[in-house]
């Protein structure tokens, strides 16, 4: 695969990104992509190492080592081809996976690995631009209906392999635009919305019908018996929309919201489409980013650019090594630093933090009380966190930002209507047993992505969205033999 010394005379080639001055004054996308010709040096890193624990790494088990060679020998023309055999939407990928795939390469157990993630984004981009990705619409219909509830990147997933297998697919989003998460919850300067729209036109063209401003179950929505009765078969898809809560006094305090409250006010301003809530802005203010994952990251880079007075992000696990034991940790993802382009606009960053309370007055929050942890390891061998005594300090805050991961879907209206079992994390449960299985507990009814998983990444979400596909496939026909590759 590759060059077959190339790993050896080629170094890994990191992105670039626009200076922080620059990028601060948009919300546009700003990473600053090698041209077509350093791709493919960088594909020529590709090893020939036997056994590609990339692929194994990868969620969509995408065949990393043949589009990598494919590059390298410029034909990128079968090199998309390829990369759509194993993934609907590498474009999504290819900005916001965080590339399981390279920690699991092989070369990345004593030296930089392959920079997998890059070489997917350029041969999507590129062939969208030379105009090889279209339409796929089936050559006939097989006459059944199938209902996708939930057009983000599972959902989309779902329905757009079910179209070109010949399904009648409607796909039900309860806001004015599909795209779920990817639309309303990452910024746009991480994944610009035209990507979206594109490939909903691609779906269009395929025969999917996008019914937006439509929610399914509680009051007001469609009633789920109505989709029983016209659909063959009914695919839940939504998100996990369940926050995880700090209830500690002052909680009530206005200032103190979700990320997911003020995540997608930006993106809606982005958007032209109007904010139907109270607005939450960073302007002037002092902002306390409360949790370290990828929506604390967002909060932190969408906060800068709304020209926030101050950023501190808390967490509260010890912080990690900077490097990694690789021969330890090797194929898995490792836990060690990073840094994140937004991070890096800005931002102080504490760890081993607990929040103790928020004061306020006038019924706004003004400081967060904090205090400091040590970690120890128990009699068990877990990790245990106890509060230093004497630790505790205080903060100024105007806007307090809660990004501690989420819980499971919401319960109430759609799932409770429809009458779904929950396993014991209160996700969507599905016939698991004897491998991974999409159907619930309800007929013709199954689920695919964060409502099934709980909280994930996007790749995993167009895995579970492909797969539940063929679930459906092989329920209404008999085999998947129908779904396109």
């Amino acid at each position: 695969m590759g060059k077959i010394t190339g790993f050896l005379e080629i170094q890994r080639e990191e992105l670039r990104y626009a200076a922080v001055a620059e990028r601060l004054g948009h919300y546009r996308e700003f990473v600053v992509y090698p041209d077509n010709e350093s791709i493919a040096a960088q594909g020529a890193r590709c090893m020939d190492c036997g056994i590609p624990f990339c692929q194994s790494g990868c969620p969509v088990n995408n065949i990393i080592p043949d589009w990598n060679d494919l590059v390298y020998r410029n034909d990128w023309q079968r090199a998309i081809h390829v990369l759509h055999s194993t993934n609907n939407f590498p474009e999504f990928t290819g900005r916001v996976c965080p590339a399981p795939c390279e920690s699991a390469c092989t070369l990345n157990i004593n030296d930089d690995a392959v920079a997998i993630k890059s070489i997917e984004r350029a041969i999507v981009d590129y062939a969208w631009e030379q105009g090889w990705i279209a339409p796929q619409p089936p050559a006939q219909t097989n006459g059944k209906r199938v209902a996708v509830v939930g057009s983000g990147p599972a959902g989309l997933a779902c329905a757009q392999q079910l179209a070109r297998a010949g399904y009648k697919v409607t796909l039900f989003e309860k806001n004015e635009r599909a795209g779920g998460l990817l639309r309303y919850g990452i910024p746009d300067f991480k994944m610009e919305k035209s990507l979206i729209d594109r490939r909903i036109e691609q779906m269009q063209a395929e025969g999917v019908v996008f019914q937006n401003n439509t929610a399914v179950g509680g009051a007001g929505g469609v009633a789920v018996a109505t989709l029983q009765q016209e659909f063959d078969a009914v695919v839940l898809s939504g998100g996990s929309e369940r926050p995880r809560d700090l209830p500690v006094p002052g909680r009530e305090l206005v200032g103190v919201h979700f990320a997911m409250e003020f995540l997608p006010q930006q993106n809606r301003r982005v958007a032209g489409l109007p904010v139907n809530a109270e607005e939450i802005i960073a302007t002037g203010k002092n902002v306390i980013v409360i949790g370290g994952g990828d929506t604390g990251s967002d909060c932190i880079g969408t906060s800068n650019r709304q020209g926030a007075k101050s950023i501190t992000q808390l967490e509260l696990l010890a912080q990690p090594p900077q490097e990694e034991n690789r021969p330890l940790t090797w194929p898995d993802w490792p836990l060690k630093f990073r840094t994140s382009t937004s991070q890096e606009e800005g931002c102080g960053r504490e760890w081993s933090i607990t929040t103790k309370g928020f004061i306020g007055s006038h019924g706004r929050v003004e400081k967060i009380q904090l205090a400091r942890l040590e970690w120890q390891q128990g009699a068990d061998g877990r990790m245990k966190m106890q509060e230093i005594p004497g630790s505790e300090f205080e903060l100024e805050a105007d806007l307090v930002l809660l990004a501690m991961g989420y819980l499971h879907p919401e319960h109430e209206g759609l799932l409770a209507d429809i009458g779904v079992d929950y396993d014991t994390r209160g996700n969507v449960a599905t016939n698991r047993d004897g491998g991974e299985g999409y159907q619930t507990s309800v007929k013709s009814v199954f689920s695919a992505g964060d409502m099934r998983r709980g909280q994930s990444l996007v790749v995993w979400a167009i895995r579970e969205g492909r797969q539940c596909a063929q679930a459906v496939d092989e329920y209404l026909m008999g085999d998947a033999a129908h779904l396109p590759k």
